[in-house]
């Protein structure tokens, strides 16, 4: 099971800092990664990271802004969300990839969070 948390409403330019913890197993053989839907759009991929957390990736929007982390002993996640833009406003949902390096594609991805909201106001 994976717990999302840290969303909330902030002003354009503020942070962030998303956090997603998996309990029940432990998933430090698995990249991970983090993914928003905003209202009326497709899922799209936003961070991920291999299982040691040697190799991220990003999508374009956000490189330079967001950094993805993990902890492999607390078996947690993190997202941290810098200079926030209203278009960064989604629901932000963690993921475990079915294998220890990244991708940017939903379906690699077996386990889902259930999502917390991220609202940036202008």
């Amino acid at each position: 099971q994976l717990q999302a948390s840290g969303g909330g409403l902030v002003q354009a330019g503020g942070s962030l800092r998303l956090s997603c913890a998996a309990s029940g197993r432990t998933f430090s053989n698995n990249a991970m990664g983090w993914f928003r839907q905003a209202p009326g759009k497709e899922r799209e991929f936003v961070a991920g990271i291999s299982w040691s957390g040697a190799s991220t990736y990003y999508t374009d929007s956000v490189k330079g802004r967001f950094t993805i982390s993990r902890d492999n002993a607390k078996n947690t996640v993190f997202l941290q969300m810098n200079s926030l833009k209203p278009e960064d406003t989604a629901v932000y949902y963690c993921a475990v990839a079915l294998g220890s390096v990244v991708h940017t594609h939903q379906y690699d991805y077996r386990y889902w969070g259930q999502g917390t909201q991220v609202t940036v106001s202008s």
